[in-house]
């Protein structure tokens, strides 16, 4: 029966969902601050060097005066409202200048509203604001991001009518979008027309173009572009070793890669912290871990310092392994030696221990990071959230995704599903319109299938949904 539905039906149903929140009263917020000792008394009660010695002229200048539309601005979400309170503003007489059409541009690119965002270009050219680079690089970015790559060229191009001067890394901003796509030959017509255009590509111009061959397995394609490098006595970079080193180790010849590392020092390019983690996540693939360990320590002999990056690669090995003690062991052996974890060392952690099931202990290391000062970013609560479900303790997956949200992150659309089925299969209906509500206001929808399987899983054994469903069709 649910199957025959149409795709209007689906609409409709997930919209009276929306409308059964109306009473729901759950807040939630979780905010983790490390504490500061701050004592205010301290200037007072610090004596005076001189009485006599006359006071000197105060050198900070007065701080800025707050922008009051970019003040609002900061609390909107939705674009339609940002682009509401700036013809507000218009109405009100205010006069708009390039740090309120730069924040709002940014905030409609990011909410992919991409023809607002056209329309205040439009209002740039009609009052003649001046505006920097950096602004049209950001937009390049996003379309990229959006796959709209047309648009990000055509943006690359219409920046010089805004007055605004377009350097080199405009041209290695687009050429990076245009490698991301996929659209190498267009990227590589674009380097090759650069002088053309007035520039002379540099060691990163080249990476991004060696970085696309590498990621399509073109290893060859890859060489004639460092050797173009060197024709054109552009100096390779380091990170031009590490794009050509990780593609080796990434396909299991660590030994041409070390060749490459003395090649690199031949040439008085010293390998980092980077370049050693690439070689070890070759090691560890072919089953030498201790051989890997044994790298990382040499390197402080080979004048290197480990990092944090290097220590992630062994706990990640050992996490795939499921050898989750020895992470765990290797993480309080970082603390010993004073390296401070960051996130990404915690959510390596966080995401091994989700996948086998110990949520409990994950949690207990997602606590561990706010304690410690190191914020949790959205994968690690995403992991959480996820990990929770995984194990069906849907009420600690709740608790993190409160956190989550306060904190200005969001799920993705499976969690979201994945939480709204464990809550109702629980009888947790109320909490489960809480979700749907969030999902809302940030304008996630279900489709039609997602829909069926939402619907269908939940009613299995839960009488209350099955009446919720019964009086939403009933409504209809």
């Amino acid at each position: 029966m649910i199957h025959s539905r149409s795709k209007t039906f689906v609409d409709q149903t997930q919209s009276l969902f929306y409308q059964c929140i109306s009473c729901i009263h759950f807040q939630q917020k979780h905010t983790f601050v490390p504490n500061k000792n701050e004592n205010s008394k301290t200037r007072a009660t610090r004596p005076r060097r001189n009485h006599q010695q006359p006071h000197r002229a105060a050198t900070r200048k007065p701080p800025k005066e707050a922008i009051p539309f970019l003040t609002d601005l900061k609390g909107i979400r939705d674009p339609d409202d940002a682009l509401s309170l700036f013809h507000e503003y218009l109405q009100m007489g205010s006069k708009h200048d390039y740090p309120s059409y730069a924040s709002l541009i940014y905030k409609l690119a990011r909410a992919h509203d991409f023809d607002a965002v056209e329309t205040v270009l439009g209002y740039i050219q009609d009052y003649n604001i001046r505006c920097k680079e950096i602004i049209f690089i950001a937009l390049m970015q996003h379309y990229g991001k959006a796959r709209l790559v047309d648009k990000a060229i055509e943006v690359f191009y219409r920046m010089t009518s805004f007055e605004c001067v377009r350097t080199l890394q405009s041209l290695n901003t687009i050429l990076n979008v245009l490698v991301e796509n996929g659209r190498l030959c267009d990227a590589k017509r674009m380097f090759d027309g650069s002088k053309e255009m007035g520039f002379r590509p540099n060691s990163i111009s080249f990476n991004i173009l060696i970085k696309g061959r590498l990621e399509r397995g073109e290893w060859d394609e890859a060489c004639k572009l460092f050797d173009e490098m060197l024709n054109r006595r552009v100096q390779p970079s380091v990170v031009t070793y590490n794009s050509l080193i990780g593609f080796l180790c990434r396909n299991g010849d660590v030994e041409k890669a070390k060749g490459l590392v003395e090649d690199m020092v031949s040439k008085g390019k010293y390998p980092n912290a980077v370049t050693y983690a690439l070689l070890m996540e070759g090691l560890c693939s072919q089953g030498e871990y201790n051989e890997a360990k044994k790298m990382m320590f040499d390197m402080a002999y080979r004048g290197c310092k480990p990092k944090l990056v290097n220590f992630g690669v062994l706990m990640s090995d050992l996490g795939k392994r499921g050898k989750i003690e020895e992470a765990k062991s290797l993480l309080s052996e970082m603390k010993k030696r004073r390296y401070k974890p960051d996130v990404v060392t915690y959510n390596i952690l966080i995401n091994y221990l989700c996948k086998a099931g110990r949520a409990a202990e994950a949690y207990k290391v997602f606590i561990e990071m706010h304690v410690g000062g190191c914020e949790a970013n959205a994968a690690t609560y995403r992991m959480m959230v996820d990990g929770f479900c995984l194990v069906e303790d849907f009420e600690g997956s709740l608790k993190v995704l409160s956190a989550m949200l306060t904190s200005g992150h969001c799920p993705r659309l499976e969690t979201f599903c994945c939480l709204i089925v464990g809550l109702l299969k629980h009888g947790k209906t109320d909490n489960a319109c809480f979700v749907l509500e969030e999902m809302e206001k940030r304008k996630m929808r279900f489709d039609k299938k997602a829909w069926e399987a939402l619907i269908r899983d939940a009613c299995v054994e839960n009488e209350c949904a099955y009446e919720l469903v019964d009086e939403l069709i009933f409504a209809l």
